[in-house]
């Protein structure tokens, strides 16, 4: 039975092994983006007191309502059976403390597993950190003919990668040119955030569960690769002959500078808005009195116009870069969606109801 079990074994392996080595840097990033905005996802359509232990973070991160006896301060008593009476109010008293019997066991397991791993939300910084110094890597590899970026960039355009044309080189490479854009743009976006942080935001002592902290660490670390990644056939070309074709910037790429432009200005205008606003304080200046979360919808437009400007000839967006815009506007969205129902318990329902949560006209 082992012989005849080990061949098959060696072969579905090689062919494992075979199907990973085929695909590409880009695709990595690509399902990375769609997989964990899958999970934002599903985390957030879960029931609300479940979603919002996992999602909410720093002020207004869930504060426990469940007891040392596991019973849940939220929510009916356990002599409040509604409408009814006599057996009928029995057994629906019974009902409900069976539920919430079972719902407060899951919410006592979430409660557990979130007051472990609690981090500083000031260790926010660490994505900016993260951000400019991987820009910074990837620009003295690509000066120096480094070892990294060639490994990188040759498993992106190996023979293997779907469109390639008779070099190896993928035919959907965009042009040098655009990657120098796309990284500037990216440099400028991680190293401003950063100032931000250091200088223009408060200090804040409220926490925030570790694996949010690894989430967004990870999704720095791989847009530093996507920004580039396509560009890889003209990388090597560079580094292979020294030669390349400077041509005019493309009305495209001109839009996605505005767009770029825009959004950073107005992003840094609503951050020192906040960072200037009394602790807790609703905001109401500029984009606020339009969206919830105005610097949400900016940090969008910084990934679209990314998008744009590193499109291959004869696409509308970088493909890469499009799967990283899907995950800010996803996990954005949902903590938009928090900061919604915060501010309505905080400063009444009124006070926001006619404002959209990010994105006007449609979320």
């Amino acid at each position: 039975m082992k012989d005849l079990w080990k061949p098959l074994l060696n072969t579905a392996l090689a062919a494992a092994l075979k199907g990973l080595n085929d695909i590409t840097p880009s695709q990595w990033c690509q399902a990375y983006y769609l997989f964990t905005a899958g999970a934002v996802v599903a985390v957030a359509a879960m029931p609300n007191e479940v979603s919002r232990r996992l999602v909410d973070y720093g002020a207004r991160k869930f504060q426990s309502g469940v007891s040392r006896s596991g019973s849940e301060s939220e929510g009916k008593g356990e002599h409040d059976t509604g409408r009814g009476t006599g057996s009928e109010a029995e057994v629906k008293a019974k009902a409900n403390r069976v539920e919430r019997g079972g719902k407060n066991w899951l919410l006592s397991l979430i409660n557990t597993l979130t007051s472990y791993g609690q981090v500083p939300h000031s260790w926010f910084i660490t994505f900016y950190v993260a951000s400019t110094a991987c820009s910074l890597l990837w620009f003295w590899q690509f000066a120096v003919d480094g070892r990294m970026l060639r490994v990188v960039a040759c498993s992106q355009a190996s023979p293997t990668a779907k469109g390639e044309d008779e070099r190896g080189v993928s035919a959907s490479s965009v042009t040098l040119g655009q990657v120098g854009l796309a990284w500037t743009m990216m440099f400028l976006q991680g190293s401003r955030r950063l100032y931000e942080d250091l200088l223009a935001h408060g200090k804040s002592k409220s926490t925030m569960w570790i694996v949010h902290w690894v989430l967004g660490l990870s999704y720095y670390l791989f847009t530093s690769v996507a920004v580039w990644v396509e560009g890889s056939g003209a990388i090597l070309d560079y580094q292979s002959t020294g030669a390349t074709e400077y041509t005019m910037p493309s009305f495209k790429a001109l839009v996605g500078i505005l767009v770029f432009l825009y959004a950073s200005v107005s992003q840094y205008r609503c951050h020192r808005h906040l960072a200037g606003l009394k602790k807790y304080s609703l905001p109401e200046l500029g984009l606020f009195r339009y969206l919830i979360c105005p610097h949400y919808f900016c940090e969008c437009l910084v990934y679209l116009s990314l998008a744009i400007v590193a499109a291959p000839k004869g696409e509308l967006l970088n493909k890469t870069l499009l799967c990283a815009l899907a995950f800010v506007v996803v996990n954005l969205g949902v903590t938009a969606a928090g900061t919604r129902k915060w501010y309505a318990e905080k400063f009444g329902s009124k006070a926001v109801e006619t404002k959209w949560n990010m994105i006007p006209f449609i979320l």
